[in-house]
């Protein structure tokens, strides 16, 4: 059956599963209602909101979709990356927003929601470096970032523009359909890769229609004061080796 399909549904279902997305899932990021299930058989068109949506989503091209070109993407690297909305003080200036761990996990879904924004707690700098740009902080979660940052710690960074604005070796906040990660970022072609310090965590590979916003990484906030845990614990080792010398001249 699936000979007799059109171009369009062909590379819509192929679509769905390099995305590695259910029918469900993938019919909610494009506004369609139940599932893709009806496109894919064939049953239904693919509608021109859906298309928009693959477009401004995934960046997908409509004429690769429909079988007239094969540029799958339009230009990933001017595709807009900036924040969907911002917050002002009481003085109308742009304050400072800060994404704790536990609103990470709700920041994808509410980009333009400013009501949602609202609930979270926000600061001004009153610094130079910190102005005509927007600046919002998030709190790191787990250690891929490890040993520069730690988890529970939070950085300050800067909006970025688009992809093209990326440089090698900096530190990013990286805004996905789904989720809120810290990472170094690699951009090859049409994929981007980001990339974990801790040599324990793999690199996540992504596309440009998942990434809503990027943050540059400026400074952080940090209430560790003592040495990671990890020193103490290669200390401790260390003198429980001298002991052990020592007891064994004494014995």
């Amino acid at each position: 059956m699936s000979k007799n399909l059109n171009t369009e549904i062909k590379r819509f279902k192929m679509l769905r599963q390099e995305f590695d997305m259910t029918q469900q899932a993938f019919a909610e990021v494009l506004g369609i209602k139940n599932s893709t299930a009806d496109i894919e058989r064939g049953k239904t068109r693919i509608s021109g909101e859906v298309v928009a949506a693959l477009l401004e989503h995934f960046g997908i091209n409509p004429l690769w979709l429909f079988g007239k070109s094969e540029q799958k993407h339009l230009r990933p690297e001017t595709k807009s990356v900036l924040p969907k909305t911002v917050t002002l003080n009481s003085s109308g200036n742009e304050n400072i927003v800060l994404v704790n761990i536990k609103a990470s996990a709700g920041y994808p879904h509410n980009l333009q929601d400013p009501e949602w924004y609202e609930t979270l707690p926000a600061f001004d700098l009153p610094l130079p470096e910190y102005r005509n740009a927007s600046y919002r902080g998030f709190q790191v979660e787990g250690n891929s970032m490890y040993p520069v940052l730690h988890s529970g710690e939070w950085v300050i960074a800067r909006a970025e523009e688009k992809l093209s604005d990326i440089k090698p070796g900096r530190i990013y906040v990286v805004v996905l359909a789904d989720t809120v990660v810290v990472k170094k970022i690699a951009v090859a072609g049409e994929k981007i890769r980001l990339i974990s310090i801790n040599p324990e965590y793999p690199a996540i590979e992504t596309h440009p229609g998942e990434i809503r916003e990027i943050w540059q990484v400026v400074s952080k906030i940090s209430g560790q004061l003592a040495p990671p845990q990890d020193n103490l614990g290669a200390w401790a080792d260390e003198i429980r080796s001298e002991l052990k010398e020592i007891r064994e001249k004494l014995s």
